[in-house]
């Protein structure tokens, strides 16, 4: 099962993924927590150049993301779905959509190709969007990367980005309103979770 969590900036992806990894694991269930950009050794350095590096051209930025997502799936995603765990990604090829086409305007139809070339057309089964005010987000953090220290347009333009997406694809995507407690937002997914596993087996009773 590949779940994958987008949203912008300061969502607090990384929180619930770890809170619903963990509640996963106590079930029994293997689990494979992963990120885009940086996993891995090569990710790791192309993460440092993305989110710590100096301003760079859309077209540059885009194949950085791209060369990440092709390692990333081959090395990371594909061989965990192949030892059959679950693995849940803090952002996967719709934050490319968003940030690199609808906010940074490059071509949408290459870049929707170029994912697919990248990822072997590999999609996740769900997609959780946490939806936040950019204000509200963007003030949660901590220390700010590249990308964090945008104008407030751009992360509204984001935010703006992954809703559309989401209303244009709902049977992929459950938007979840990020501004709720960290258990509260786990508690929506286990929700999908344990009705997706009671679909599972009562397929493959009455088969």
């Amino acid at each position: 099962m590949f779940i994958t969590f987008e949203g912008p900036e300061g969502a607090g992806k990384t929180t619930a993924i770890g809170m619903i990894s963990n509640q996963l694991r106590d079930r029994g269930e293997s689990v494979v927590v992963t990120r885009e950009p940086g996993s891995g050794e090569l990710g790791a350095k192309i993460r440092e150049i993305l989110l710590h590096g100096n301003g760079m051209p859309p077209e540059s930025e885009l194949f950085l993301f791209l060369a990440d997502r092709a390692n990333h799936v081959a090395t990371v995603i594909l061989p965990a779905l192949d030892r059959r765990e679950i693995v849940l990604c803090d952002r996967y090829a719709d934050s490319t959509l968003v940030y690199q086409s609808l906010v940074r305007g490059l071509d949408e139809d290459f870049v929707r190709h170029a994912n697919r070339f990248a990822t072997g057309d590999l999609q996740p089964e769900l997609t959780f969007l946490l939806d936040i005010d950019p204000v509200v987000g963007l003030a949660r953090l901590k220390s700010k990367d590249r990308m964090d220290r945008e104008p407030i347009e751009f992360h509204q333009k984001v935010r703006d980005g992954f809703l559309a997406l989401a209303m244009a694809e709902p049977d992929r995507w459950r938007v979840l309103d990020a501004s709720m407690s960290s258990e509260l937002i786990v508690a929506a997914f286990f929700d999908w979770y344990d009705n997706e596993r009671a679909g599972q087996r009562a397929f493959e009773f009455s088969s």
